[in-house]
């Protein structure tokens, strides 16, 4: 796409910027690519991008017009003065809604599709109605002060997600500005954003403390890279100041302590992962170092000790604070939703919530830009691939709140979100429109653009037509069956004939990898979880081939990670695989079955759903025993075996609501 510059004021149009604009942030190695700039043509995220265009984003703006079931769109009616009525649905319905609207923006972009345009249009207007002369927006409190129906100490409950709700305006309106180069909704923004400047400047930390769920950060530093006012970026760091200075915070909201004091992960995971995003895009233009040393600090703690094989944030529903907490049992912190201790990884009753495992995603892929470096993108793909994807369904029309590594009948209680997917989370609904606006965005997770060239983060059948830094053209077109097979070309259709760098990513993963340009090896002996740079001078038709072998590995964990001692689990590439019950005799429990490490995994084609894609089949031992009413018994050694297809552990659960097992004995 052509770079048009349009000068409104201070605000400079660009349309060849990407989810973040942090082409002019001073303290990033790397830039995104533009909204448009890559198109899937085949495979994998193809086939999750038609999904998503055809199914879910669809589904999901028709689900939030719909009042009997959301009210969401309605409750901007009512607040606009177009209906009476009250607030109905939780505090955080405006953020879901522009949640959509990002997933709708973001596709807009690629589609070029009118009627998303006009809906979006339609939307914009309905949303600047309700809008208070001042910029505040937020129709639980806009309800109340029109129509007196929620009621003082209901209203109190609701201002918790307020600021949520409008970073999630905010960065909607970036995303629709460079996708359409309108500015109608980044009008809105910026009056909120101004609200949110005179707010701050005259609150107390106490009352700025409703900032329940900090999405506002990234927000607010948008904003600022779009319109160019520096009183946003004045903003952001007082976001930052303020705090942890209350005598009661908590753990759980992460303001216990400054964050420039921590050092660890803590609390809500959604509230961290997203703080930690949008701290990592205020360093990107502040450049203070105490930032980034916290931040490699707490993603040292996540990787290393506390988050799941399938990338999966935030191991509790309910606890006690590791740090925050007293010997007197009257003031001990409570946590939820939240990081537990180093190594609390609990399978059954794991949390993670898939907007957390989302927040890992954004986090990671800020850190990636800010350093260049490929451990964050390893990180972005495994959680994509896992416990993202794991969030919906093959059909693409219902959700996870939760994703559990472990399903089985037999807990003897009920946990408040289940293991199965539904179109409509009542009460928690977030996670759906999350994973609308991110399957709709990982085009732009796909390539890097760095001072001396192009990085490969991704990799997935696509076509990149896209400026450089030098302002240099290049069209790239990739071509893989990935992740299925690891076999990656890479063919330059356009490109200037200056010396130039591309940088393939080899992810952490692999091993025994190969890399070529134009049938000539360039290296065999591939370093994982690195960038390799190719420097030359280009022309039209060169190409680079990417060979990983794909074998399955067995993985264990570290031992004191108790849960999975002496536990292996299944992975082949970026694909985390699982074991369902659906095939196992009638009485055998999936926690009953053990796999011997010296057995053979053969690769098989499976659909479920019409969705195919490989299994991997080998034999399973399982006892047929029960354990009703008994806690010990006798170790019996007496097993017989069953030949059965692993599946991708995001697959999990959309055939039947047996039993899953990520882990197993061995």
């Amino acid at each position: 796409m052509l770079v048009f510059l349009l000068t409104l004021g201070n605000l400079v149009t660009a349309q060849n910027m990407g989810l973040v604009d942090n082409a002019n942030s001073p303290y990033t190695k790397l830039q995104t690519i533009g909204l448009a700039d890559v198109q899937w043509t085949d495979g994998f995220w193809k086939e999750q991008f038609d999904l998503e265009t055809q199914v879910t984003l669809p589904y999901m703006w028709q689900l939030y017009h719909n009042d009997s079931i959301t009210h969401a769109y309605l409750n901007f009616e009512i607040a606009a003065g177009l209906v009476k009525g009250k607030h109905e649905g939780p505090s955080f319905h405006d953020g879901d809604f522009y949640k959509i609207f990002e997933g709708m923006a973001a596709v807009y972009a690629t589609t070029k599709d009118k009627k998303l345009l006009k809906e979006m249009d339609e939307a914009i207007e309905l949303i600047g109605k309700a809008q208070r002369i001042d910029g505040y927006i937020n129709t639980p409190v806009l309800i109340e002060e029109r129509w007196g129906t929620l009621g003082e100490e209901e209203l109190k409950k609701q201002l918790g997600f307020e600021k949520y709700n409008m970073g999630h305006l905010m960065t909607a309106a970036c995303v629709h500005y460079r996708a359409t180069g309108q500015t109608n909704f980044l009008e809105i923004a910026k009056g909120v954003t101004n609200y949110l400047y005179d707010f701050y400047k005259q609150a107390s930390p106490e009352l700025a403390r409703n900032a329940i769920c900090p999405s506002h950060y990234m927000g607010v530093i948008e904003m600022y890279r779009t319109v160019k006012d520096p009183k946003y970026l004045e903003l952001a760091n007082n976001l930052i100041d303020i705090r942890g200075t209350t005598a009661d915070g908590t753990d759980d909201n992460q303001d216990r302590i400054p964050f420039r004091q921590q050092k660890t992960a803590m609390g809500h995971a959604v509230r961290a992962n997203y703080l930690y995003a949008g701290v990592a895009d205020l360093y990107a233009e502040t450049g203070e170092h105490q930032l980034l040393e916290n931040l490699e600090s707490i993603w040292e703690d996540v990787v290393y000790r506390k988050m799941y094989i399938t990338g999966a944030c935030g191991a509790l529903y309910d606890g006690v604070s590791p740090d925050g907490t007293s010997y007197d049992p009257t003031v001990v912190q409570k946590i939820h939703q939240a990081y537990g201790r180093p190594y609390q990884l609990p399978n059954a009753t794991a949390h993670n919530e898939t907007c957390a495992n989302i927040g890992n995603v954004l986090w990671n892929w800020r850190m990636l830009q800010i350093t260049g470096e490929a451990k964050y993108a390893d990180i972005v793909e495994l959680t994509l691939y896992n416990s993202v994807l794991s969030g919906i369904s093959l059909d693409g029309d219902e959700f996870c709140y939760n994703n559990p590594l472990n399903v089985s009948k037999h807990l003897p209680f009920d946990q408040r979100w289940g293991s199965k997917r539904e179109g409509y989370i009542t009460l928690s609904n977030c996670c759906a429109p999350n994973v609308t606006r991110t399957l709709a965005e990982i085009n732009n997770y796909a390539y890097s653009l760095g001072k001396n060239g192009l990085y490969v983060n991704l990799y997935g059948s696509n076509h990149l037509s896209t400026t450089l830094q030098n302002g240099k053209r290049i069209e790239i077109t990739q071509s893989t069956n990935y992740p299925w097979d690891g076999n990656i070309t890479l063919n330059i259709d356009k490109i200037s004939n200056d010396e130039m760098s591309i940088y393939v990513r080899i992810p952490s993963w692999s091993s025994g990898g190969t890399l070529s340009v134009n049938k000539t090896t360039v290296s065999d002996q591939l370093l994982p979880g690195t960038y390799f740079e190719i420097k030359r001078k280009w022309k039209k038709g060169d190409s680079i081939e990417l060979n990983i072998p794909m074998e399955v590995a067995l993985m264990e964990s570290n031992p004191l990670v108790e849960e999975t001692r002496n536990q292996i689990a299944v992975k082949r590439g970026p694909i985390v695989y699982c074991l369902e019950s659906d095939k196992l005799p009638e009485n055998t429990s999936i926690n009953q079955v053990s796999i011997d490490k010296a057995l053979n995994f053969e690769t098989v084609k499976t659909t479920i759903n019409s969705r195919e894609f490989l299994g991997l089949e080998t034999l399973i031992n399982f006892k047929d025993t029960t354990w009703n009413g008994i806690l010990y018994k006798p170790k019996s050694f007496e097993s017989k075996q069953l030949k059965v297809v692993f599946v991708p552990y995001y697959c999990w659960g959309n055939r039947s609501l047996d039993e899953m097992t990520v882990w197993l004995n061995y």
